[in-house]
C-alpha cells in the first residue's frame, strides 16, 4: 500500500465525498488527507479497518505471549495436554 498514489487535500474530501466513498469501497486502498500540506488523516473502508484491528489484536496477543515466555510464565505443552486428558471423563 503506497499512500503516495492516494494523497488528496481536505478540500477534495469536502467536494468529492461520495466519489471517495465509492472508490475506496471498491479499491480498498486507503486515502491520505492533507491539510495545509501536512498529513492529517487516513480514510479507509470499514472492512479494511476491521481487518486491520483484528491483525493488531492478534499481534498484541503474540507480544503478550512472548513476554510471558521471556518471564518464564509458561508450561510445557505435554503437561497441558496430559492435564486435559486427565480431566476428560471416560
Amino acid at each position: 500500500m503506497k499512500f503516495s498514489t492516494q494523497v488528496k487535500p481536505i478540500s477534495y474530501l469536502k467536494s468529492h465525498a461520495a466519489e471517495i466513498v465509492r472508490d475506496i469501497s471498491e479499491s480498498r486502498e486507503p486515502m491520505l488527507i492533507t491539510q495545509n500540506g501536512e498529513a492529517k488523516l487516513v480514510v479507509m473502508d470499514v472492512r479494511s479497518y476491521e481487518e486491520h484491528e483484528e491483525t493488531l489484536a492478534l499481534l498484541k496477543l503474540l507480544a503478550l505471549g512472548h513476554r510471558e515466555i521471556e518471564q518464564g510464565r509458561f508450561r510445557p505443552a505435554d503437561d497441558v495436554f496430559a492435564e486435559m486428558d486427565k480431566d476428560d471423563p471416560p
